[in-house]
């Protein structure tokens, strides 16, 4: 299927460089750091802790008196904030897992088939350090983890990482805290140390080399998804605001230098005047050393002949967030079929789904958004078949799995097929 939007694009601004290109190549380093870790374990972490974090750490896990501490260090709002965005958070993940039901039919007259919902049992979530201390990162990967039912929740995190980020961790209920970052935390949860046990999936956002290094362990332990720089797309007709779109797209060019941020309009006038508003916003915000070099990378403001052609490019980007700004915007959003997460209406601002309105933020990058959704709290769990047969059933399934087996040349299974009958003809 051809899925290039259709009709002529006109870009008003588009992006200098393609964020598929900008990878490089990562995979001899952290192939090197995870041989490391792997071989030498903890000694492996503290020789990377200060080669990286130029942080000499002794003691890598985080004390109870630790955590303990961090929390009463927290800002009364701040803990305030935390606490109701975990209680969000919580509260959606809940009815997310009420819609996983477990599973019991009698497919044929005794022949039983089902599936049961089974926490994974240990689980890794990292927690980047980042720019800023981002409170609601440890909330979006352990919160889910914790109303999945997992046995152990483990929570690594640069051991530059703010004192509040501890808190954070603590608060959203992380069974075992870590200072680790970078490749060589994935590499002490995938493979374990003396001190940090191996799980059996790794969860959470990172840089390109924490993205590499999922990359490289998935196989024997599990991972959520490969998650690049972080991305927004508004879709917007001629009765979107300027003003609020280029708000929008800077907040989220502050993430990182190399977050791509785009318009997607059917009207030029939009187009323009969104141009001016960035230009006009950059000059007085305060993180703008980040979010202009974004913009100037790789923001774009694309120009489609009409909704079709509009809805075909959005369709195309399957951005990791999706804004919705038209005359409709829930026709519309029933349209748009790619993408992380949709935020309908002008009132539904990607910052809130960042901090705290309930919906999981870590989500698809780079067209991911074409074949998956982001974390939610079905990520923590498995969902296991089962099957029981009366001898009703073996009446009715045998005969065609002997003659399968028999026309496949498979006599193991042809035999083991045939055993059932004869006990039950015996």
């Amino acid at each position: 299927m051809d899925h290039a939007p259709q009709g002529k694009l006109l870009y008003v601004k588009a992006p200098n460089h393609d964020p598929a290109g900008d990878a490089g190549t990562l995979r001899d380093t952290v192939s090197g750091i995870l041989a490391a870790v792997r071989a030498d374990g903890d000694a492996a972490l503290q020789h990377y802790s200060k080669l990286f974090d130029k942080t000499d750490v002794t003691a890598f896990e985080v004390t109870a008196e630790e955590r303990a501490a961090a929390v009463a260090a927290l800002d009364p709002q701040t803990r305030a904030d935390t606490e109701f965005a975990i209680a969000r958070v919580r509260a959606f993940a809940e009815a997310q897992y009420a819609t996983m039901l477990p599973l019991d039919i009698e497919a044929l007259p005794g022949l039983h088939l089902g599936h049961k919902i089974i926490p994974i049992e240990r689980v890794g979530c990292y927690v980047p350090g980042g720019r800023y201390p981002l409170l609601s990162a440890p909330v979006m990967t352990i919160v889910p983890a914790v109303v999945a039912g997992c046995d152990e929740i483990i929570a690594c995190l640069p051991p530059t990482a703010h004192q509040a980020m501890i808190a954070g961790c603590h608060l959203a209920g992380a069974h075992r805290i870590f200072r680790v970052g970078g490749a060589q935390a994935i590499a002490a949860m995938a493979f374990g140390t003396a001190t940090i046990p191996a799980v059996d999936k790794i969860v959470g956002p990172g840089n390109a080399y924490v993205n590499e290094a999922k990359r490289q362990v998935f196989g024997p332990v599990g991972i959520d998804q490969l998650a690049g720089p972080s991305e927004i797309f508004v879709v917007a007709d001629s009765t979107g605001d300027a003003a609020t779109i280029a708000t929008d797209l800077l907040a989220q060019a502050e993430h990182d230098i190399h977050t791509r941020v785009g318009l997607i309009t059917t009207d030029l006038g939009l187009a323009e005047r969104t141009l001016a508003e960035v230009t006009s916003q950059l000059a007085d915000l305060s993180t703008a050393n980040v979010a202009a070099r974004a913009w100037e990378s790789y923001g774009e403001i694309v120009v489609c002949a009409d909704e079709a052609a509009m809805i075909a490019y959005s369709d195309q980007v399957a951005a990791e967030h999706l804004q919705v700004h038209t005359e409709d915007p829930h026709a519309m959003a029933a349209k748009l079929r790619h993408y992380g997460s949709i935020f309908i209406g002008p009132l539904a601002s990607v910052v809130y789904s960042d901090k705290c309105s309930g919906t999981n933020h870590t989500l698809p990058t780079m067209g991911a958004g074409r074949y998956t959704g982001g974390l939610w709290v079905g990520s923590y769990v498995k969902i296991c078949t089962h099957q029981w047969l009366e001898p009703e059933g073996v009446r009715a399934v045998a005969p065609a799995a002997i003659r399968q087996s028999a026309s496949e040349g498979l006599e193991g299974h042809r035999r083991a097929a045939a055993l059932r009958m004869a006990w039950l003809q015996a």
